[in-house]
């Protein structure tokens, strides 16, 4: 049995699609165009910048911004080149790698930060009155809550 979307929870869906298809072109056109830096370097540069000294096992790091492998290589790939983040052999495990945030990659991060926040400050938070705030809270924890308790279709 097929449970369609009611109306309201399509345009509520659709929303929530068109909000974040939105939301991302807009963070990583400013990131770009100001820093020359992508959305998807920001999200791996913040998790590594959180790090303990740094550095990320490739798995850790796959796991942490919930990408497949294929795409944490290439964009691991994108940022070596340009000297963001660099591959350090793990000594525990011949397969192992870490990622570890270079001094370039820490300098981007450091600069890009104040302005990416600023955006979405203003392109988020600053319209949304406290109420909203507590509900867009509770909504995404609610939803992220049943994505961790329900496993993944393979």
């Amino acid at each position: 049995m097929n449970r369609w979307l009611t109306e309201d929870e399509q345009r509520a869906w659709r929303g929530l699609l068109r909000m974040t298809s939105q939301l991302n072109a807009r963070m990583n056109r400013q990131l770009q165009d100001d820093y020359g830096i992508s959305l998807a370097d920001y999200d791996v540069l913040v998790v590594l910048s959180e790090a303990p000294a740094g550095r990320r096992r490739v798995f850790e790091l796959a796991d942490a911004l919930a990408w497949e492998q294929s795409r944490v290589s290439h964009q691991l790939a994108r940022m070596q080149r340009r000297g963001l983040v660099a591959r350090q052999e793990c000594p525990t495990d011949a397969r192992g790698a870490f990622v570890v945030l270079t001094e370039t990659g820490r300098a981007a991060i450091e600069r890009a930060a104040p302005a990416h926040v600023e955006t979405v400050r203003q392109l988020v938070f600053d319209g949304l009155s406290r109420d909203q705030l507590a509900a867009l809270t509770a909504v995404s924890s609610s939803v992220l809550d049943r994505l961790q308790a329900t496993p993944a279709a393979r």
